[in-house]
This record gives structure tokens, sequence and C-alpha cells, in this order.
């Protein structure tokens, strides 16, 4: 790194001659504002992550949900409210809910709706849709409605064989005064060292679609919704952001109506690629194989009739 530094100021003249075309300052000046705009919230989101995970043990949300079911499903959802943090801290939480005896339906809700129903990326979205003040109820009953549908489903569908043992496995947990800072410290660097690599991936993403895709192909899909609905899925899917900078990416997008840009916000923190991985680690690829395409779906359908109901034709 020192060595490029050193070439970069010797060689600063030619670099500026190369580098100093249009395209490459569009591309630059939107990643960086993408970035600047993200990163508060993305290092406030995992702070407050990493003081759950050291000193609210996964119990205490135990207690208070019901006995039900089906009742504890939406519960577990709002439940969600209370962990400001990605959708890779979700996951060990949930799994802990499960072997701690939270009834699958409830943690696999909560699952879903950590990432996205809690104020860190709650105000996000308001910051990135200043002038889209529905878009941030939007985003929040499409994610909890996405979460009760998916654990209502688990509740009457799901079987327990699909879930690898070591999901079920019950244990207590035990941790030790004088280990929670140290807990804090890893789990906040853990957070921040891998949201921040795809806020970074999400914001070259943002750059490239501003410099290199035509105006005409957004305008398209603004003109087939339809179309624009399952390529923005797709998108999320794939680029597979962090919740609470996601809003930034998909805003900086020109061109696109405000439903499918609804339907990324919500198809994002619910399944991506690299929840897909993590939930495979944690619960068993036979419970992947069938809760990912499931999720999707879902979070489609329920983005859809959210963002007719609040958005309209916007």
């Amino acid at each position: 790194m020192c060595g490029l530094l050193v070439l970069a100021v010797i060689f600063q003249p030619q670099l500026a001659a190369v580098l100093d075309v249009p395209a490459l300052r569009t591309g630059s000046t939107v990643f960086v504002a993408v970035c600047v705009q993200a990163m508060p919230f993305l290092v406030f989101g995992v702070l407050v992550s990493g003081l759950i995970a050291a000193f609210v043990p996964p119990r205490v949300l135990h207690r208070a949900l019901p006995v039900r079911t089906g009742a504890a499903v939406p519960v577990a959802g709002l439940a969600g409210v209370a962990l400001p943090g990605c959708e890779c801290a979700s996951v060990p939480v949930a799994r802990r809910l499960m072997q701690q005896g939270v009834a699958p339906a409830a943690a696999l809700a909560f699952l879903l709706a950590a990432p996205a129903v809690n104020p860190v990326v709650l105000v996000s979205t308001a910051v990135a849709f200043p002038a889209d003040p529905w878009m941030v109820p939007a985003r929040f009953l499409g994610s909890l409605l996405t979460a009760c549908v998916m654990g209502w489903l688990w509740a009457k569908l799901g079987r327990a064989e699909w879930l690898a043992e070591r999901a079920l496995r019950r244990v207590e947990a035990h941790q030790a005064e004088g280990s929670r800072w140290a807990v804090f410290a890893e789990s906040a660097r853990h957070d921040l060292v891998e949201a921040g690599g795809f806020l970074v991936l999400g914001g070259l993403t943002s750059a490239v679609f501003n410099v290199l895709v035509p105006a005409a192909w957004l305008e398209t899909l603004g003109g087939q919704i339809v179309l624009g609905v399952l390529v923005m899925a797709v998108l999320a899917v794939v680029l597979a952001l962090c919740s609470e900078a996601d809003a930034f990416v998909v805003a900086s997008m020109p061109g696109l109506p405000l439903l499918p840009k609804l339907v990324f916000l919500v198809v994002g923190p619910a399944v991506d690629l690299k929840l897909i991985a993590l939930q495979s680690g944690a619960f068993g690829r036979r419970f992947a194989a069938r809760f990912a395409p499931a999720t999707f779906l879902v979070a489609i359908g329920c983005a859809c009739v959210v963002g007719a109901a609040l958005l309209g034709g916007a």
C-alpha cells in the first residue's frame, strides 16, 4: 500500500490526465456519496448489535414470547425492533433461540424481521428517501409481513427433520462478566468488517449503474413494472447488501419507480447469497434449500401488496 501511494504521488500528473474523464468523475462521486451517507448508520448499528450480543441474552426474548406459536410469531417479529444489526447477526441469534426452546417458527420470524424493522434501518431509509416519506412505513410493514407469513408457514408446513441437529441441540447461555466487553468488541469488529465490505460492493455497483447502464434501460424498467420488480428482486439477492446501507444504494439508482425499489429493500434483508450460506451453516442445507426460495417469493408478494397500498403508482 505504501508503495502504491508513493507511485501515485510520483505519477500524479499522468494519472490525473488518464483518470480525468466524465464517467470516472461521476462514478467516484456516486461511490463516495453512498459510502459517506451509509457509514454512520452502519457503525452505529454494529455498535448497538455488539452491545446486545454481549449484554442481552437471547433468553430475554424467550421469556417474553407467548406460549402459542401462532401468537409468538408476530411478537417475535416485532421484537426485531430491539436488534439494530445486519442480517449476519440475526442468524446466530435465531439459532440460539431455537436451542433455548423457542419455537422454530418464532425464531425464524425474528431472523427475518430483525435486520429490516429495527430503528437504524428505518432511519437510514428515511434519510435515503427524504422526498418519499411513505417508503419507511412501507418497508417496515412489508418486512414485518414477510417475517410473519414465513413464520406461520413454517408452523403449518415446516418439519423438524429439515433442520440440522446442531440447530435444535438444547444449550444454556453461560457468559462470564469479565468477557462481556471482549464479546462486544469481537461482535462489533466482525459485523463492521463483514458489512463494510458489502457496503463498498454496493457503492461500486451503484456507481457502475449510474455510469454504464443507459438511462433508457432504467426507463424501460420503470415502464414495465413487473420486469422492474423481478430484476430488482434478483439484484437484491445477488448484491447481498447490508440492510443498514442498502437504502442509500437503491435510492441512487435513477429512473426506477418506488415499487421496485421497495421490493429490493424487502427482499434483500430476507434472502440473499450470504444469508443462504449463513443459514446453510446454522440450520443445514435441507432447510436453506426450502426456506430461501419460499422467502424470496413471499417477500416479493408482501412488498408488492404493501407497495400498492401505500405507494400507489409512484
